[in-house]
């Protein structure tokens, strides 16, 4: 399916539009369901497509990404799908050099050390010319989808993004990137604001290529305090939110949902609930109920099963769907999983994962 490079007019009819709709708060008739990296190294078809090609290079080919993305679909009543992608395509952009090495993950081979080394980041970024090829896979992918669900974009958040550039991949602390926001506050918002530029134009651009909703990741805001957060994360959270909506609003675009997913940012719910997205994504290690109650009603949430809960038994893995759908309730709220799945996992049980969301939420809107 995902040979032909179509234009971003004239996309197939929508058959499953459950996503969309809880995303905006109106009522579904089960719970929509999809997992975070549901594109990814568990599934054997995944290894085999990625198996000859360097990981970014994958990235970069439109086809590659269409296939990625659509093999979990084939397998499973997914209600999304979500563009296979990554965030560092963002620093990419910016000029720096990213390669993944085995075992170790993104490798940045000269991160940021000095304020002065912003100046080699290109100060103005043309995102069709250097994310071009992101476009290109989500209208392909668009097309190849044939309206059996809706697809997803993405981005990784300022502060997420500053993190890896500066620690050069990933880290335990965070501490040099947080040295940053301490010793240089000026220059982290001169970076922050940067990032938050381009990735403005990056979601907006996605859109126009037919992606029908966001997700902004803020994967490292548990390594920040409420302080920091407020500072150097909530900000730029906010004011992207905002102008992608202007923009696609100037452009004539469609205004699709956006989601912020903050990981380990409980003590920062009350100003996402306020931040200017439609769904708020959590982390395993909340309370649904304490989340609601934190977020109020007029957002929808998502999430939040523990990834580690798949490695359990079949039935185990429906009696923990089941109390989760009981604390978050069926409506306003999408299913998925607190984090992304992990390369080691069985995919029969994520699909014992889904079609549980599917049967309990379906029984419990019956009675």
């Amino acid at each position: 399916t995902c040979s032909l490079l179509h234009s971003p007019k004239g996309f197939p009819k929508l058959k499953n539009d459950t996503f969309l709709r809880a995303a905006r708060g109106e009522e579904t008739e089960h719970t929509p369901v999809w997992c975070m990296r549901q594109a990814g190294r568990y599934l054997p078809e995944f290894r085999e497509t990625r198996a000859s090609q360097d990981f970014f290079a994958t990235c970069r080919s439109p086809k590659l990404c269409c296939e990625l993305t659509l093999q979990p679909l084939r397998r499973f009543p997914l209600d999304a799908a979500i563009i296979f992608s990554d965030i560092l395509v963002v620093p990419q952009a910016l000029g720096m050099e990213v390669v993944m090495v085995p075992g170790k993950g993104p490798t940045f081979t000269e991160p940021l050390k000095e304020v002065e080394d912003l100046l080699k980041l290109r100060q103005k970024v043309d995102v069709t010319a250097e994310l071009g090829y992101v476009f290109q896979a989500i209208t392909l992918t668009r097309h190849s989808l044939e309206g059996k669900v809706p697809l997803i974009g993405f981005s990784g958040a300022p502060w997420t993004l500053m993190s890896y550039m500066i620690e050069g991949g990933g880290s335990p602390t965070m501490a040099k990137a947080k040295s940053w926001l301490y010793r240089h506050p000026e220059a982290s918002h001169r970076l922050l604001r940067l990032l938050a530029d381009i990735i403005i134009d990056y979601l907006v651009g996605q859109v126009a290529a037919g992606a029908q909703a966001l997700q902004l990741f803020e994967s490292h805001a548990g390594h920040l305090g409420p302080e920091l957060f407020e500072d150097f994360a909530l900000p730029y959270i906010r004011d992207i939110a905002q102008a992608v909506k202007s923009k696609l609003k100037e452009e004539a675009l469609p205004l699709v949902p956006m989601i912020i997913f903050a990981k380990d940012a409980h003590y920062a719910l009350r100003d996402l609930a306020h931040a200017g997205y439609e769904v708020v994504g959590l982390d395993w290690t909340i309370r649904p109920q304490e989340a609601r109650a934190q977020i109020g009603k007029d957002i929808t949430l998502q999430g939040n099963l523990d990834p580690c809960a798949l490695y359990a038994p079949k039935e185990k893995i429906g009696e923990l769907v089941k109390k989760m759908l009981e604390g978050f309730g069926t409506q306003r709220y999408i299913a998925n999983l607190g984090h992304g799945l992990y390369p080691d996992m069985n995919p029969e049980h994520v699909g014992a994962f889904v079609e549980a969301v599917h049967a309990h939420s379906r029984h419990i809107n019956k009675h």
